[in-house]
């Protein structure tokens, strides 16, 4: 949301509510500065479109400039009754309502000295059958977007998630309607820009998603990590994410099939989570493969030096690759409840456990014995923070999508004040420096990078029980 736009959301609802609340406020001025407010929205179409939006506010608008007009100069028309004092608080309403969510929602910008490019890989693997469809002859599909270091910040921008323009009804649970305008989304990310020629090749950091969330919901952090000097490679896990374009142009929406003798579900995800390590292995196998990656950054890659990581069932997925994969010299959890094998198996790679405020995003207790069990069979040591203030969700752009007001309130009920923002930046601060050791041969001083930062507890993972120091 512009200053603009939220200045005439404001002042119209302001002046309705007042209106509505007293009738000794003047019908010219009421008139006055609706028609003010008018001429402001004739200028924000000219500038950026009509948003839907903004349709209830000019509703309002025209509710107001009636009302002013009945105060100043009473009608007998009871036809227009309807537009007194209920109504344009009913309008005003209904106005806060559709402002919940922004048109063109505003990420942060990276913070690191490389500009960022990027580019998506849509593959078949054909060595695995698609579970998720009828047809026995369907190949899983595995879809990556790179991000990463690039020599210049010229180009076109890449659109922001897959699919638009054909959205489904619902993308996760937002409203396909709501991201109609998300093509002018800035990523800070330009397509197909050069890589950058300080390194031969770069460090790689896989990347998995949440359960039922996009690639594209991360796009704030994953492209402030590749502005670090790291090659990050998305994933979109078909038939989980709530929108995939396939290889063949298919888009591919989730598909779930839950067994009645599994009522926690636990079988489920870990399957689920088995699937998408193997998503994972996949792509750590085409880092290595000549022309995989087309001819920009293929052979930019450093195929010896990945890591894995992941939010939320992303992060566990993560753990489970990386347990089972040599090639993957590091993971990071983010908030990930672990199943199956990754909540009882040891960890043979440094482990960074990195978790919002227990108290506000409420963790399971699945979550906290499997998390406990990760960090106590932590062979190669890590780390383990937890960010205060921050809720499950302000790792991703999602609260970004939400107006100001909105988001207030959304604290207030799940928590999450410190905002994405800032949570997005001391978790790859942290990230960073965790992977500058195994990826960049260079010091990795984590508690340096969390000192930084308001509201960190944690610290390194004791060699004797793996427990970080505590919050």
């Amino acid at each position: 949301m512009s200053m603009l736009d939220g200045a005439i959301v404001l002042v119209a609802v302001g002046l309705a509510l007042i209106a509505a609340a007293t009738r000794r406020v003047n019908g010219r001025v009421v008139i006055a500065v609706s028609a003010a407010l008018l001429v402001a929205c004739v200028f924000q179409l000219r500038r950026e479109g009509l948003y839907w939006q903004y349709l209830p506010v000019h509703a309002l608008l025209a509710a107001l400039l009636v009302l002013g007009w009945r105060r100043s100069r009473p009608s007998p028309r009871r036809a227009l009754a309807w537009l007194g004092r209920g109504g344009v608080v009913g309008l005003a309403m209904v106005t806060l309502l559709a402002w919940s969510f922004v048109p063109v929602p505003e990420l942060p910008a990276p913070r690191g000295p490389y500009a960022v490019g990027t580019q998506v890989f849509r593959w078949v693997d054909g060595e695995r059958a698609e579970d998720a469809t009828a047809d026995p002859d369907d190949r899983r599909n595995v879809v990556v977007q790179a991000w990463y270091p690039a020599a210049s910040g010229q180009g076109v921008a890449p659109r922001y998630i897959d699919g638009l323009g054909r959205l489904p009804s619902f993308v996760s649970l937002i409203p396909g309607l709501v991201m109609q305008r998300y093509d002018r989304i800035d990523t800070h990310a330009r397509v197909d820009a050069p890589v950058a020629t300080q390194r031969t090749r770069w460090p790689v950091v896989l990347f998995s998603p949440g359960y039922g969330a996009s690639r594209a919901f991360y796009s704030g952090l994953l492209a402030d990590l590749a502005s670090r000097g790291f090659v990050v490679l998305a994933l979109d896990h078909a038939y989980e994410a709530p929108v995939v374009e396939l290889a063949d142009g298919r888009l591919a929406t989730p598909v779930e099939r839950f067994l009645p003798d599994d009522p926690d579900r636990l079988h489920y995800m870990s399957e689920r989570q088995s699937v998408r390590a193997a998503d994972l292995r996949f792509v750590a196998g085409q880092i290595g493969r000549p022309g995989a990656f087309g001819p920009l950054l293929s052979g930019r890659l450093d195929p010896q030096r990945i890591a894995a990581i992941g939010h939320s069932f992303g992060g566990a997925s993560a753990v489970e690759a990386a347990m089972g994969d040599a090639r993957i010299r590091a993971v990071a959890n983010i908030d990930g409840t672990l199943y199956g094998r990754a909540a009882i198996d040891p960890m043979p790679v440094p482990i960074l456990l990195l978790e919002s405020d227990h108290r506000e995003t409420r963790h399971s207790r699945h979550y906290l014995q499997g998390n406990l069990s990760l960090v106590q069979h932590a062979r190669a040591g890590g780390y383990r923070y937890q960010i205060a203030e921050a809720n499950h969700y302000g790792f991703t752009d999602v609260p970004l999508y939400l107006s100001a007001p909105a988001r207030f309130a959304a604290a207030v009920l799940i928590g999450g004040s410190r905002g994405p923002a800032l949570t997005q930046a001391a978790g790859n601060d942290l990230l960073a420096a965790f992977l500058a050791g195994p990826l960049l041969d260079a010091p990795a001083d984590v508690a340096a990078a969390a000192a930084r930062h308001s509201g960190l507890g944690g610290g390194a993972l004791s060699s004797r029980s793996g427990e970080g120091t505590r919050p």
